[in-house]
């Protein structure tokens, strides 16, 4: 299957001996203990031929491959072969955790590790939209974020000191067509989450400021 970068799905290690590495998905990745593994993770937690990737015309695809330490998908014991969605968070035994991204196109092209890159801004809040990596006076918040709770920090850190309005942040999260039949208590519910989220690392600040009759704004000062 011809792909350009720009469309290729990509596995992004998190937390785990890989992680910042990455591998785009052009036909399909084994992933294993076995040297000879695509994506080969140095632990006996690990079966050797543990789980595969499989690009189809359809999506792209994850199935265990009869491990003894199983599979996760977004904390779910993987089963059968599921389709991935962008952001879904994968597991490997205990040893590994992935993010599985649905396009490369905002990540570099080349191949390799994710060392050395620049944040947007720096803050006591930084965020990497490539890795979907965020960190709070320079710990790494984890787990990862789920892909709503990223989507609504990422759109809030991209606009800095500017209030956004809460219709505004709902087309973008849920999409134009369905914004009128989202509530507004979902929005909330989703705020509260991110917020308890940041909060397991520095609690002492808000970052998320509700401007009530206007919208949200992050508030990210200097370290």
């Amino acid at each position: 299957m011809e792909r350009n970068n720009e469309d290729t799905p990509v596995l992004v290690g998190q937390s785990g001996p890989l992680s910042g590495q990455r591998w785009m998905i052009r036909e399909s990745l084994v992933v294993g203990r076995d040297a000879d593994c695509d994506v080969m993770i140095p632990s006996r937690q690990v079966s050797r031929n543990h789980a595969r990737l499989l690009v189809t015309a359809g999506g792209t695809s994850i199935e265990d491959l009869g491990s003894k330490n199983g599979t996760h998908l977004n904390g779910e014991m993987l089963a059968d072969t599921e389709l991935l969605n962008d952001g879904d968070v994968i597991q490997i035994a205990f040893a590994q955790q992935f993010i599985f991204l649905s396009s490369d196109a905002t990540m570099p092209l080349e191949m390799g590790t994710m060392e050395g890159f620049a944040p947007v801004q720096e803050g006591l809040l930084r965020l990497e939209k490539s890795s979907r990596q965020v960190w709070i006076r320079d710990h790494e918040l984890q787990p990862p974020l789920s892909a709503s709770q990223f989507q609504l920090l990422e759109i809030l850190y991209e606009n800095q000191e500017r209030v956004i309005p809460r219709q505004e942040i709902i087309a973008e999260i849920w999409g134009a067509d369905n914004a009128v039949a989202v509530s507004e208590q979902a929005l909330d519910a989703l705020v509260r989450r991110l917020r308890d989220r940041l909060a397991t690392i520095d609690p002492s600040h808000p970052f998320i400021v509700t401007i009530r009759g206007h919208g949200l704004r992050l508030e990210n000062p200097p370290k």
